[in-house]
């Protein structure tokens, strides 16, 4: 039995379905039926089109379907450019959806504008429908009396899509909170005052506009918790008075180094002139012996000058004396 024919037969059967396989792979057809039964007018050639610009299909058609069915008025080509230009076209279209049942006025353009800005449009569309609340962290602020007052705000906004393309995010309406809880508590005559009214820090924050700028419209400021923290003057006025302790311990001990340097460089002038007092007294006997050589002083006037001499140290062996028994008479009486 030959066995060609019907090998030819079943070769060409296999490639058939190889290249039917392929065609379908590169031509969504099953996709081209949903969108026609969908009433999504789009041709087989813009589906390989999209292919050849490396576009995939399904994630511009199905966006395109859930569009039309909500009565939006889109076009292939405007969902496309927008895929290509790196944006998220399922949720431009979901937020196109979102704000036609809120009522709200937004075009492709100014969604597909925030998308690619980095922002999530259809967050901005269901916050500028439901307002968040952002919760600021605990925020230090110091009274004049030198209390600290710690202040925790929850801010209830809105978003604003004017302003959702090169309006500041969450972080600057925190930090402007932040500043104003700061100044407001700043001014303050003492924290007392602040633990009184409470809402006064509200109505302050809410007059300087913090939301202009940003891409949120502030609806309210509420203070959720305020605590008293540490008396930060006491402890500055410690710590002043410490340093000036310390700047004085200085001082003194800088004084007392320069008397002791001082009290050195007297005992060394002491020693010094005690030096020349006995430099000066060995010069006496020679003076004597060359008067005596020359004839200016007589035997008589030398034995003289020795009584002298003699007789002063006796007086001054009994002054000492004195002034010892003196010295020990008082030392017993204190004693006693």
């Amino acid at each position: 039995m030959d066995l060609a024919p019907l090998i030819s037969i079943v070769v060409i059967f296999v490639l058939i379905i190889f290249l039917l396989s392929m065609f379908l792979s590169f031509v969504p057809l099953g996709l081209w039926v949903t969108a026609l039964f969908s009433g999504v007018k789009v041709s087989i050639m813009t589906l390989v089109g999209m292919r050849f610009r490396r576009v995939q299909p399904i994630k511009i058609v199905n966006p395109m379907i859930k569009a039309t069915k909500a009565g939006l008025n889109l076009s292939i080509d405007k969902l496309e450019a927008h895929y290509l230009a790196g944006g998220d076209v399922n949720s431009v279209v979901d937020a196109l959806i979102a704000a036609q049942r809120a009522n709200i006025n937004l075009e492709f353009e100014q969604a597909a504008a925030i998308d690619l800005a980095g922002r999530d449009v259809l967050e901005a569309v269901q916050v500028s429908v439901n307002p968040k609340v952002i919760e600021t962290p605990i925020i230090s602020a110091v009274a004049k009396d030198g209390i600290e007052v710690k202040v925790k705000a929850r801010v209830t906004v809105r978003a604003n899509i004017e302003r959702l393309v090169g309006g500041a995010g969450e972080e600057t309406i925190i930090a402007r909170v932040g500043e104003g809880v700061v100044t407001t508590v700043g001014s303050s005559t003492n924290h007392k005052e602040v633990l009184e009214n409470p809402d006064k820090i509200s109505k302050t924050v809410l007059d300087k506009g913090l939301d202009s700028g940003t891409a949120f419209e502030i609806l309210s400021i509420d203070i959720a918790d305020i605590d008293i923290g540490r008396n930060i003057g006491a402890q500055l006025q410690t710590d002043q008075a410490e340093a000036d302790k310390k700047i004085a311990q200085a001082k003194a001990e800088e004084r007392r180094a320069m008397a002791i340097a001082q009290e050195q460089e007297m005992k060394a002038t002491v020693v010094q002139m005690q030096a020349k007092l006995v430099e000066s007294e060995s010069e006496v006997p020679l003076a004597i012996a060359e008067a005596f050589k020359n004839g200016k002083l007589g035997i008589m006037d030398y034995y003289n000058m020795k009584n002298i001499m003699a007789d002063t140290q006796m007086r001054e062996s009994i002054a000492n004396s004195e002034e010892r028994d003196q010295e020990h008479a008082e030392s017993d009486k204190h004693k006693k």
